[in-house]
């Protein structure tokens, strides 16, 4: 049985996360597709021009959607699961169009405990998708688990840099 203690610190440590997101994201709390604990969005619209407004060279839009899980037990099947999940809901949003640069998908997983196996799961988990061979942009999926209890994370290749992050922020 879990006690409230390990689930004060799982909603403390979203809590210092999405504090660091709030700058730049949109943090949703309510109205979260389930199983997510929370749900942020960053939107990016660029320009380029040639010397004046009207001789514009490109529109360049990129964008970034992150799913927050909170969860007692973490083992792979439930990691799949939930990456496939966040991944398809991420989908779901992207507008593909020739101004359309990237939107990624992250998932941030904050468990107490990691199954054995759990590391080499999450390395393995890889969805990118290509729109009209990259004309129209791209999709990468970033994943980082962190474990509460030793202080351990376990990512995949594109999640690599969140660990800075979480790093940055004392955790």
């Amino acid at each position: 049985m879990e006690s409230s203690e390990q689930k004060n610190l799982r909603e403390d440590v979203l809590d210092i996360i999405l504090k660091s997101y709030i700058r730049y994201y949109t943090i949703q709390k309510d109205s979260v597709p389930a199983p997510f604990a929370a749900q942020a969005e960053f939107h990016s619209h660029n320009e380029q021009f040639v010397l004046v407004k009207k001789a514009k060279i490109a529109d360049i839009d990129s964008n970034e959607y992150v799913y927050f899980l909170l969860t007692e037990t973490l083992d792979a099947q439930q990691l799949v699961d939930t990456a496939k999940k966040a991944w398809e809901d991420g989908l779901s949003k992207v507008k593909p169009s020739f101004s359309h640069r990237n939107s990624d998908v992250t998932l941030v997983v904050v468990a107490n405990n990691f199954v054995n196996g759990l590391e080499k799961a999450a390395k393995k988990i890889r969805y990118s998708k290509s729109y009209s061979f990259s004309f129209c942009g791209w999709s990468n999926f970033r994943l980082l688990c962190y474990e509460t209890q030793s202080k351990k994370f376990a990512c995949n290749y594109h999640g690599k840099d969140l660990i800075k992050t979480f790093k940055r922020n004392g955790l």
